[in-house]
């Protein structure tokens, strides 16, 4: 039973991190499904910048920022690469051993309290759901290579059959959710940008109706109010789904205006320095909720949620009046 592997040459070891990764970023994971796909269109030599205009239709949809992803239709046209879901009808480890002999990807949501890279934190303590991407399955040896968040880890063992073969008590087992990545030709680089412009110019057009943070400072005086009541580890949940997918999302999103810079595209300094601020700002104001909750002491954010309002205005104008004509026939 050879080996499988997706993508050669990678060695948890050695693995070096994309740069939209590095640690000097205000935010340098953002969610486990975006920062899995950085990795991976990163290791297939793409780069990944290009698919990230959809981060200008990020939304406050009433109790958290959109947990955003990215659209499987931008990374069909812009890389040539398919997401789609793969049925699960018998034993795991043999549907993955046949994507990954096609040179396929499988995606598999999973239970971290298996996962050795998440050691301190969930690994062999706690439970929490998760999405990997296996790249080497070596079923003799019981060893799985894999993608998780911004790295690249190995699994052995009893970890690996906790994942891939679950005790069976005769019945029907629950089967996880499980995607794979195809991987196709990609278009050239000068369609590459056409296309995301028009990709851009889109999303523009899906962008809230109201100014998210604005809709957030409406309602953040019952979230410290809970927050300052709830026991201290709930800060860290809220915070992820509040502050970190806001301010990472913007973090992509002024990455993204530099890599069209880098492609030629002109006035765009403005938009970019007010995405950053706003990813700065999220990560300021982290520091304070976090303060609170140990504390049991309000802050006052008020000055804090207009500027991080005011900057999102600044961004969504700017792209506007640069990019919402691209595409308006699409």
């Amino acid at each position: 039973m050879p080996t499988a592997c997706a993508i050669d040459g990678l060695d948890p070891v050695t693995y070096a991190r994309h740069g939209l990764h590095d640690l000097a970023r205000n935010w340098p994971e953002t969610n486990c499904y975006v920062d899995l796909l950085i990795e991976v269109l990163g290791q297939r030599g793409h780069d990944p910048r290009a698919a990230l205009a959809f981060t200008v239709a990020q939304d406050y949809e009433g109790d958290q920022f959109t947990f955003f992803k990215f659209p499987p239709v931008d990374l069909a046209l812009l890389y040539g690469v398919e997401i789609l879901e793969l049925a699960i009808f018998d034993r795991l480890e043999d549907h993955v051993r046949v994507q990954l002999a096609r040179g396929r990807l499988p995606l598999i949501e999973v239970d971290s309290h298996y996962l050795p890279d998440t050691r301190g934190i969930t690994y062999r303590q706690n439970h929490s759901k998760t999405t990997i991407g296996v790249n080497v399955l070596d079923s003799i040896n019981r060893r799985l290579d894999y993608f998780h968040n911004a790295g690249y880890f190995r699994l052995e063992g009893d970890d690996f059959d906790a994942l891939l073969r679950p005790p069976g008590d005769g019945g029907l087992p629950l089967f996880p959710y499980v995607e794979f990545i195809k991987f196709g030709p990609a278009p050239s680089a000068h369609t590459q940008l056409e296309t995301s412009r028009t990709l851009l110019a889109q999303h523009l057009r899906r962008r809230p109706q109201q100014n998210p943070f604005t809709a957030w400072g409406e309602v953040i005086g019952a979230d410290i109010a809970r927050l300052i009541e709830r026991p201290p580890e709930w800060f860290h949940t809220y915070a992820f789904s509040t502050l970190r997918q806001a301010g990472a999302n913007f973090e992509l999103l002024a990455s993204y205006l530099a890599w069209l810079q880098e492609q030629g595209e002109p006035q765009l300094e403005r938009a970019r320095l007010a995405a950053e601020a706003i990813a700065g700002g999220a990560k300021v104001m982290q520091f304070q909720f976090a303060r609170a909750s140990a504390r049991r002491k309000v802050p006052d954010v008020a000055d804090a949620i207009r500027q991080l309002a005011t900057d999102y205005d600044i961004v969504l104008d700017s792209l506007m009046d640069r990019f919402a004509s691209c595409g308006a026939a699409a």
